[in-house]
């Protein structure tokens, strides 16, 4: 096989812009979910991702038309295998040079859970102040870990959490810690006493639940219902302050990640650990793979894995 000299012409005019429209239209799926997210019109997008087909004289999506998901041909599975790492290496210039300019302020953008905000990162943004006090790191709380995950292999985000060690192509992953379910109540209420009880102890009475968009929520009620296990569910909420607030009120118990009550807002508040609740599971921070993490990146990596609380035995 010859060898390719950098001097070789290139015939393919084949612009970032492009790729990323690929990118992004086959991680969701949706040609109008796309446009929306990169801000285009979706005429726009969809004439990027003709003209790419066009240059490269392929078909790289089969477009079943209705409310029928775009899936890559396998040309376009090819052709996106290259182009996430043609963005990643993109990306990786741009900081690259940013950061040894000095002069520009560098920023890493984190996405986070309500946990992971709260519990992880205040300790390791402490130690990793110490050794990069001109990066500014920001943290946009995320929905699940198809949203960090998109967000990584689109730009959006430098790391992220997820709770999923199932292995994706577009990132490399650090296990941090694990969190697993506890009862959260009332100091002197009837279950306060209980010990290690079984989950049985929340039939009939009222709890105060996540919304069920969360993995976790739906895969605990399910296993409720399997076991024959009704609890009243009074209030559903995303936020955990609030969740919080409602237990310590007397409003109702609640089944939450040990992580988020470790600290708990409110002396009134206490919690069991349940005999027979889901195993743990992990917590894990995603970057991009093939990226390797500049210093600043790197450090703070580090200090997550190093400040990361790991759960009482």
């Amino acid at each position: 096989m010859q060898a390719i000299r950098s001097t070789d012409a290139i015939n393919y005019e084949i612009g970032l812009k492009e790729l990323q429209a690929l990118v992004c239209v086959a991680d969701l799926g949706s040609f109008r979910r796309a446009a929306v997210e990169l801000g285009y019109t979706q005429s726009a997008l969809s004439h990027q991702v003709a003209t790419l087909e066009q240059k490269l004289g392929h078909q790289l999506f089969i477009r079943p038309g209705g409310r029928g998901a775009v899936k890559l041909t396998v040309a376009g599975e090819a052709v996106y295998r290259r182009a996430r790492r043609t963005l990643s290496e993109a990306r990786a210039m741009l900081a690259d040079i940013e950061e040894s300019a000095g002069a520009v302020r560098l920023q890493i953008r984190v996405g986070v859970t309500q946990t992971a905000a709260v519990e992880i990162m205040p300790p390791a943004l402490r130690e990793f102040r110490e050794v990069h006090p001109g990066v500014e790191v920001t943290l946009s709380e995320v929905d699940g870990d198809e949203v960090v995950l998109n967000g990584i292999g689109s730009g959006q985000f430098d790391l992220g959490f997820v709770n999923t060690l199932t292995p994706d192509e577009r990132v490399d992953m650090v296990p941090i810690t694990e969190d697993r379910w506890v009862i959260l109540t009332r100091r002197g209420s009837p279950l306060s006493s209980a010990g290690s009880p079984g989950l049985d102890v929340l039939d009939g009475t009222d709890v105060v639940a996540w919304t069920r968009r969360w993995r976790w929520q739906r895969e605990l009620e399910e296993l409720l219902s399997r076991r024959g296990i009704a609890p009243r569910i009074v209030y559903r909420t995303d936020d955990n302050l609030a969740l919080q607030r409602l237990v310590a009120a007397g409003l109702g118990n609640a089944c939450v990640g040990q992580l988020s009550v470790l600290t708990a807002i409110d002396p009134a508040l206490t919690w069991l650990v349940p005999r027979d609740a889901l195993g743990p599971h992990p917590i894990v921070l995603c970057y991009s793979h093939g990226h390797s993490p500049g210093p600043a990146l790197a450090t703070l990596v580090s200090a997550i894995r190093a400040q990361a609380p790991r759960l009482p035995g």
